[in-house]
């Protein structure tokens, strides 16, 4: 683990980050702008997140286990950033953005809608003062909606965007899915919208207004399902973990039986080959001649004769046995894995996918990694910034403010 990640400290040295030199100034908060902007610090750009003096964004303290120190959500969704405070009620602390303006070459918020607006800082006038600027908002609901005004979360998103009404099983309720793809989910795609205004820029020398709506982000996220309904005049029911029309694929019982002891096992319709291997590795070559597995579509009319003969095989075995033997013979084979296996799973630590940080206050966090691979960028894990830690680094380096200046700013509560 030390020797990798002392490798990717090196490659750091030894590479220029893609977006080293772009300057990110981020006034988001909880996940959906912080996803974003946390994307693009772990690329190289200098993402400075400009928070009220007294407390900072919500997403520090919100859910805090502890009073001294900011959350392990704040931390998870603000690796690699820098933080200065600044006082937007006051016209000082105003006026001083503006300098930060001049300077930057992103600036992204997801305020409730028109809060930005209302503190001086709309499109108009962001564009006047740095016609380079790309500016990025994200909303819960496009503002030509009829909803534009309606205040979201993650699950507000999830629910009025699809992905929480296909989610669930047959004739019950919807069930949320878990991981916040509401939040993250939209922050990937607003990067993606940066990344490629930058890359226009280049040609255009001119920045661009980039908005995005959670519910729309969603809308894309369910593709496959709408795809599905798109054949049918009548309601698409909820699949619950099965693949509809199809079999095998579902979640099978491991030993010893616990509620976290399962292995998601799916054998593709358009790969007989995988159902072949795998009747042999749970030794049921017998299945092969019997007319009800005769194909995909007759298989999943006999889904139950399909389980039971897995389910029997897969009981004696724990998931990570069925996983090596099943996934080993050539079948698209996982274990469930939960978020307390993930955090101490050694292949991902080996790997870097998860990593422990020192945090000044909290001490080792462990916390996961980017996922990109990329042969020339590498950014080593920096711990999210304290409140405020970076006002005399960032005024100074952006704007040539002194220390006394910086301190006069403090002391004035302009910062």
């Amino acid at each position: 683990m030390q020797d990798q990640i002392r490798q990717q400290e090196i490659a750091t040295e030894t590479t220029q980050p893609a977006l080293k030199g772009i300057k990110v100034l981020d006034f988001t908060q909880f996940e959906a702008g912080p996803s974003c902007t946390e994307a693009l610090a772990w690329l190289g750009a200098d993402v400075v997140k400009v928070e009220e003096p007294n407390r900072g964004e919500p997403g520090r303290w919100g859910s805090s286990d502890r009073p001294d120190a900011d959350s392990h959500y704040f931390i998870y969704y603000n690796l690699n950033k820098r933080s200065v405070t600044a006082n937007l009620k006051s016209e000082e602390g105003k006026a001083l953005i503006r300098r930060m303006i001049e300077k930057a070459d992103v600036l992204i918020e997801n305020m409730a809608p028109g809060t930005f607006a209302r503190l001086g800082f709309d499109w108009p006038r962001l564009s006047a003062i740095n016609p380079r600027l790309i500016f990025v908002q994200v909303k819960g609901f496009a503002p030509e909606s009829p909803h534009a005004n309606y205040l979201s979360f993650d699950m507000i998103a999830q629910a009025m965007g699809g992905t929480m009404g296909v989610n669930g099983h047959p004739d019950q309720p919807p069930v949320r899915p878990g991981p916040t793809i509401g939040d993250t989910g939209t922050g990937m795609l607003a990067a993606m919208g940066i990344l490629a205004a930058l890359y226009q820029r280049m040609t255009t020398g001119r920045g661009q207004h980039i908005q995005i709506a959670m519910r729309d982000a969603m809308l894309n996220y369910c593709r496959t399902p709408m795809s599905r309904q798109a054949g049918m005049t009548e309601q698409l029911p909820r699949g619950g973990n099965t693949v509809p029309g199809t079999a095998p694929g579902g979640l099978y019982t491991c030993a010893p039986g616990g509620l976290n002891d399962l292995c998601y096992i799916f054998a593709s319709r358009g790969n007989e080959e995988h159902w072949r291997r795998l009747v042999k590795a749970i030794g049921r070559e017998d299945l092969l001649n019997d007319p009800r597995m005769a194909d995909p579509n007759t298989r999943g009319k006999n889904r139950e004769i399909v389980d039971a003969a897995i389910n029997e095989w897969t009981s004696k075995r724990t998931k990570q046995e069925v996983t090596r033997i099943i996934a080993g013979a050539g079948v698209p084979c996982g274990a469930v894995m939960t978020t307390l296996e993930l955090l101490h799973d050694p292949d991902l630590h080996a790997r870097g996918m998860m990593q422990k940080i020192e945090h000044p206050i909290r001490g080792t966090v462990t916390v996961p990694g980017w996922p990109l691979r990329m042969s020339d960028t590498k950014v080593a894990l920096k711990c999210a910034p304290t409140l405020g830690q970076d006002c005399e680094a960032i005024y100074g380096e952006w704007l040539g403010c002194s220390a006394d200046e910086v301190k006069g700013m403090r002391q004035a509560k302009v910062i």
